[in-house]
Protein backbone atom coordinates (compact mmCIF):
# COMPACT_ATOMS: atom_id res chain seq x y z
CA UNK A 1 0.00 0.00 0.00
CA UNK A 2 1.41 3.69 -1.00
CA UNK A 3 1.27 6.13 1.71
CA UNK A 4 1.27 9.82 0.47
CA UNK A 5 1.28 12.62 3.08
CA UNK A 6 -0.48 15.72 2.15
CA UNK A 7 -0.88 18.22 4.53
CA UNK A 8 -4.10 20.18 5.38
CA UNK A 9 -4.55 23.31 3.02
CA UNK A 10 -4.82 25.78 5.77
CA UNK A 11 -5.11 26.56 9.53
CA UNK A 12 -7.06 28.82 11.83
CA UNK A 13 -3.80 31.38 12.03
CA UNK A 14 -5.03 32.18 8.47
CA UNK A 15 -8.72 31.23 7.82
CA UNK A 16 -10.87 31.40 10.56
CA UNK A 17 -13.14 28.94 9.45
CA UNK A 18 -10.34 26.51 8.44
CA UNK A 19 -11.92 23.41 9.05
CA UNK A 20 -14.98 24.62 6.71
CA UNK A 21 -12.19 25.25 4.01
CA UNK A 22 -9.86 22.11 4.27
CA UNK A 23 -13.29 20.36 3.86
CA UNK A 24 -14.25 22.32 0.68
CA UNK A 25 -10.36 21.73 -0.82
CA UNK A 26 -8.62 18.11 0.87
CA UNK A 27 -11.68 15.90 -0.55
CA UNK A 28 -10.30 16.92 -3.97
CA UNK A 29 -6.68 15.50 -3.39
CA UNK A 30 -8.04 12.55 -1.90
CA UNK A 31 -10.19 11.16 -4.81
CA UNK A 32 -7.43 11.88 -7.29
CA UNK A 33 -4.60 10.04 -5.00
CA UNK A 34 -7.16 6.97 -4.23
CA UNK A 35 -8.25 7.02 -8.24
CA UNK A 36 -4.50 6.79 -9.05
CA UNK A 37 -3.76 3.77 -6.26
CA UNK A 38 -2.76 5.64 -3.71
CA UNK A 39 -3.83 5.96 0.21
CA UNK A 40 -3.20 10.05 1.36
CA UNK A 41 -2.36 10.50 4.64
CA UNK A 42 -3.66 14.13 5.70
CA UNK A 43 -1.02 15.85 8.32
CA UNK A 44 -2.97 18.40 10.56
CA UNK A 45 -0.99 21.61 10.83
CA UNK A 46 -0.96 21.35 14.33
CA UNK A 47 0.99 18.29 14.94
CA UNK A 48 4.36 18.40 16.67
CA UNK A 49 7.43 18.13 14.70
CA UNK A 50 7.90 15.29 16.33
CA UNK A 51 4.63 13.74 15.30
CA UNK A 52 5.27 14.73 11.49
CA UNK A 53 8.04 12.87 11.21
CA UNK A 54 6.43 9.52 13.05
CA UNK A 55 3.73 9.83 10.24
CA UNK A 56 6.06 11.19 7.28
CA UNK A 57 8.22 7.90 8.42
CA UNK A 58 5.32 5.86 6.79
CA UNK A 59 4.83 7.80 3.63
CA UNK A 60 6.14 6.91 0.13
CA UNK A 61 5.54 10.24 -1.36
CA UNK A 62 4.66 13.66 -0.64
CA UNK A 63 1.47 16.33 -2.00
CA UNK A 64 1.67 19.94 -1.42
CA UNK A 65 -1.46 20.88 -2.12
CA UNK A 66 -2.74 24.79 -3.10
CA UNK A 67 -3.17 27.12 0.02
CA UNK A 68 -5.43 30.63 0.39
CA UNK A 69 -2.12 31.70 2.15
CA UNK A 70 0.71 33.50 0.31
CA UNK A 71 4.36 32.65 1.18
CA UNK A 72 6.32 34.91 3.42
CA UNK A 73 8.53 37.33 1.19
CA UNK A 74 11.14 37.59 3.59
CA UNK A 75 12.09 33.74 2.84
CA UNK A 76 13.03 34.70 -0.44
CA UNK A 77 14.88 38.27 0.76
CA UNK A 78 12.32 40.36 -0.61
CA UNK A 79 10.27 43.75 1.21
CA UNK A 80 6.00 42.39 1.11
CA UNK A 81 4.21 43.92 -1.56
CA UNK A 82 1.14 45.66 -0.49
CA UNK A 83 -1.12 42.98 -2.86
CA UNK A 84 0.83 40.00 -1.32
CA UNK A 85 -1.22 38.20 1.30
CA UNK A 86 -0.69 37.05 4.40
CA UNK A 87 0.94 33.80 4.96
CA UNK A 88 0.17 30.94 7.11
CA UNK A 89 2.97 29.90 9.41
CA UNK A 90 1.63 26.51 10.49
CA UNK A 91 1.08 25.44 7.08
CA UNK A 92 4.53 26.09 6.27
CA UNK A 93 6.42 24.85 8.80
CA UNK A 94 4.52 21.32 8.01
CA UNK A 95 5.67 21.97 4.36
CA UNK A 96 9.24 22.31 5.28
CA UNK A 97 9.39 19.52 7.11
CA UNK A 98 7.51 17.44 4.28
CA UNK A 99 10.39 18.60 1.62
CA UNK A 100 13.04 18.31 4.04
CA UNK A 101 11.83 14.55 4.54
CA UNK A 102 11.42 13.91 0.87
CA UNK A 103 14.68 15.82 -0.26
CA UNK A 104 16.97 13.99 2.28
CA UNK A 105 15.25 10.57 1.60
CA UNK A 106 14.67 11.01 -2.46
CA UNK A 107 10.88 10.37 -1.72
CA UNK A 108 8.50 11.50 -4.92
CA UNK A 109 6.89 15.16 -4.76
CA UNK A 110 4.28 16.12 -6.52
CA UNK A 111 3.07 19.94 -5.76
CA UNK A 112 0.45 21.95 -6.77
CA UNK A 113 -0.55 25.61 -7.08
CA UNK A 114 1.06 27.31 -3.59
CA UNK A 115 3.05 23.57 -2.96
CA UNK A 116 4.54 24.87 -6.12
CA UNK A 117 5.72 28.75 -4.80
CA UNK A 118 6.48 26.80 -1.48
CA UNK A 119 9.14 24.28 -2.82
CA UNK A 120 10.70 26.87 -5.60
CA UNK A 121 11.49 29.02 -2.53
CA UNK A 122 12.69 26.37 -0.20
CA UNK A 123 15.23 25.42 -3.27
CA UNK A 124 16.47 29.28 -2.96
CA UNK A 125 14.00 30.45 -6.02
CA UNK A 126 11.80 33.64 -5.74
CA UNK A 127 8.17 34.54 -6.88
CA UNK A 128 6.46 37.45 -8.46
CA UNK A 129 3.98 38.13 -5.52
CA UNK A 130 1.35 39.72 -7.65
CA UNK A 131 1.29 38.99 -11.24
CA UNK A 132 -1.33 42.09 -12.35
CA UNK A 133 0.97 44.59 -10.88
CA UNK A 134 4.28 43.38 -11.59
CA UNK A 135 3.99 41.63 -14.64
CA UNK A 136 1.17 43.53 -16.16
CA UNK A 137 -0.02 40.07 -17.90
CA UNK A 138 -3.38 40.17 -19.67
CA UNK A 139 -3.61 36.73 -19.60
CA UNK A 140 -6.33 35.62 -16.44
CA UNK A 141 -4.19 33.55 -13.71
CA UNK A 142 -7.31 33.32 -11.33
CA UNK A 143 -10.91 32.87 -13.04
CA UNK A 144 -13.56 31.33 -11.36
CA UNK A 145 -12.34 27.91 -9.78
CA UNK A 146 -15.48 26.04 -11.99
CA UNK A 147 -13.35 27.03 -15.18
CA UNK A 148 -12.00 23.89 -16.66
CA UNK A 149 -9.89 25.31 -19.46
CA UNK A 150 -8.74 29.01 -18.47
CA UNK A 151 -5.60 29.39 -20.98
CA UNK A 152 -2.98 27.78 -22.99
CA UNK A 153 0.44 26.24 -21.38
CA UNK A 154 3.83 25.32 -23.14
CA UNK A 155 5.58 21.80 -22.54
CA UNK A 156 9.25 22.25 -22.42
CA UNK A 157 10.65 19.08 -24.59
CA UNK A 158 12.03 15.93 -23.05
CA UNK A 159 10.67 16.39 -19.60
CA UNK A 160 8.99 14.42 -17.28
CA UNK A 161 5.62 16.59 -17.80
CA UNK A 162 6.31 16.03 -21.48
CA UNK A 163 6.12 12.32 -21.06
CA UNK A 164 2.54 12.35 -20.05
CA UNK A 165 0.85 14.97 -22.23
CA UNK A 166 -1.76 13.20 -24.31
CA UNK A 167 -0.88 12.36 -27.91
CA UNK A 168 -4.35 12.28 -29.09
CA UNK A 169 -7.63 14.29 -28.77
CA UNK A 170 -11.04 12.99 -27.46
CA UNK A 171 -13.86 13.16 -30.36
CA UNK A 172 -16.85 13.80 -27.88
CA UNK A 173 -15.38 17.19 -26.65
CA UNK A 174 -15.90 20.32 -30.04
CA UNK A 175 -14.17 23.25 -30.20
CA UNK A 176 -17.44 25.45 -29.19
CA UNK A 177 -18.80 23.30 -26.14
CA UNK A 178 -18.35 25.09 -22.74
CA UNK A 179 -15.24 25.54 -21.05
CA UNK A 180 -17.19 25.20 -17.60
CA UNK A 181 -19.19 21.99 -18.11
CA UNK A 182 -18.28 19.01 -15.77
CA UNK A 183 -20.99 16.56 -17.15
CA UNK A 184 -22.60 15.23 -19.95
CA UNK A 185 -26.33 14.93 -19.60
CA UNK A 186 -25.75 11.06 -19.03
CA UNK A 187 -23.45 11.75 -16.16
CA UNK A 188 -19.87 10.86 -17.32
CA UNK A 189 -17.37 13.47 -17.19
CA UNK A 190 -17.20 15.55 -20.07
CA UNK A 191 -13.19 14.78 -21.23
CA UNK A 192 -10.52 18.04 -22.08
CA UNK A 193 -9.09 17.99 -25.73
CA UNK A 194 -5.82 17.61 -24.72
CA UNK A 195 -2.74 17.45 -27.44
CA UNK A 196 0.56 18.25 -27.68
CA UNK A 197 -0.39 21.38 -29.78
CA UNK A 198 -4.14 22.10 -27.68
CA UNK A 199 -3.16 21.96 -23.91
CA UNK A 200 -4.93 24.30 -21.56
CA UNK A 201 -5.05 24.53 -17.60
CA UNK A 202 -7.47 25.93 -14.91
CA UNK A 203 -5.93 28.62 -12.78
CA UNK A 204 -6.61 30.08 -9.68
CA UNK A 205 -3.41 31.95 -8.32
CA UNK A 206 -1.98 35.56 -8.31
CA UNK A 207 1.64 34.93 -7.65
CA UNK A 208 4.01 32.73 -9.63
CA UNK A 209 7.75 31.80 -9.54
CA UNK A 210 9.94 34.65 -10.84
CA UNK A 211 13.31 32.47 -10.21
CA UNK A 212 13.40 28.56 -10.11
CA UNK A 213 15.68 27.72 -6.90
CA UNK A 214 18.65 24.98 -7.50
CA UNK A 215 18.20 22.56 -10.10
CA UNK A 216 14.88 23.39 -10.75
CA UNK A 217 13.80 23.48 -14.70
CA UNK A 218 11.20 24.62 -15.80
CA UNK A 219 8.76 22.45 -17.56
CA UNK A 220 5.67 24.70 -18.84
CA UNK A 221 4.92 27.98 -19.38
CA UNK A 222 2.01 30.30 -20.45
CA UNK A 223 3.22 31.31 -23.48
CA UNK A 224 1.11 34.64 -23.55
CA UNK A 225 2.77 36.18 -21.07
CA UNK A 226 6.13 33.45 -20.24
CA UNK A 227 4.69 33.01 -16.62
CA UNK A 228 6.21 29.73 -15.40
CA UNK A 229 3.50 27.43 -15.04
CA UNK A 230 6.00 24.08 -13.93
CA UNK A 231 8.78 23.20 -12.58
CA UNK A 232 10.61 20.08 -11.92
CA UNK A 233 14.09 18.75 -10.24
CA UNK A 234 16.74 18.09 -13.18
CA UNK A 235 17.30 14.64 -11.50
CA UNK A 236 17.17 11.14 -13.26
CA UNK A 237 16.32 9.42 -9.89
CA UNK A 238 13.97 11.89 -7.95
CA UNK A 239 10.82 12.42 -9.37
CA UNK A 240 9.87 15.60 -8.55
CA UNK A 241 7.04 18.04 -10.45
CA UNK A 242 5.19 21.14 -9.32
CA UNK A 243 2.71 22.86 -11.52
CA UNK A 244 0.88 26.00 -10.67
CA UNK A 245 -2.91 24.83 -11.87
CA UNK A 246 -5.30 22.61 -10.25
CA UNK A 247 -4.90 18.65 -11.60
CA UNK A 248 -6.83 17.56 -8.91
CA UNK A 249 -10.08 19.72 -9.86
CA UNK A 250 -9.60 18.26 -13.05
CA UNK A 251 -9.00 14.31 -12.53
CA UNK A 252 -12.53 13.29 -14.02
CA UNK A 253 -12.42 15.07 -17.04
CA UNK A 254 -8.53 15.41 -18.42
CA UNK A 255 -6.18 12.91 -19.50
CA UNK A 256 -3.54 15.10 -18.56
CA UNK A 257 -4.39 15.10 -14.89
CA UNK A 258 -5.30 11.43 -14.37
CA UNK A 259 -1.13 10.94 -16.04
CA UNK A 260 0.30 13.20 -13.54
CA UNK A 261 -1.08 12.07 -10.77
CA UNK A 262 -0.61 8.02 -12.37
CA UNK A 263 3.12 9.20 -12.51
CA UNK A 264 3.47 10.66 -9.36
CA UNK A 265 1.62 7.43 -7.17
CA UNK A 266 3.75 5.06 -9.91
CA UNK A 267 7.02 7.06 -8.41
CA UNK A 268 5.92 6.30 -5.08
CA UNK A 269 4.95 2.58 -5.67
CA UNK A 270 8.81 2.26 -6.75
CA UNK A 271 10.47 4.21 -3.97
CA UNK A 272 12.62 3.03 -1.75
CA UNK A 273 14.77 4.43 1.18
CA UNK A 274 18.24 5.77 0.49
CA UNK A 275 20.79 4.46 3.00
CA UNK A 276 21.35 6.64 5.60
CA UNK A 277 24.98 7.25 5.02
CA UNK A 278 24.10 8.59 1.13
CA UNK A 279 21.11 11.12 2.95
CA UNK A 280 24.38 12.54 5.16
CA UNK A 281 26.56 12.54 2.34
CA UNK A 282 24.34 14.23 -0.21
CA UNK A 283 22.28 16.46 2.07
Amino acid sequence: MVHIAIPEPTSPQHVQDSTAYNLRALPQYLHALHSAGATPIPIPLHESPQRVAKILSTCHGILLPGSPADIDPQKYAEPRNPHSAAPDPLRAAVDELLIQDAFNLHKPILAICQGTQALNVWCGGTLYQDLPTQVGTTVNHAPDRTILEAHPVEITPNTRLAALVPKTCHPERSEGSAFRAPHNTNGSAIQLREEPGHLYVNSSHHQAIHRPGDNLIVSAISPQDKVIEAVELASPDHWVIAVQWHPERTYNQSAFSRALFHAFVHAAQQWTPRKIEESVLQA
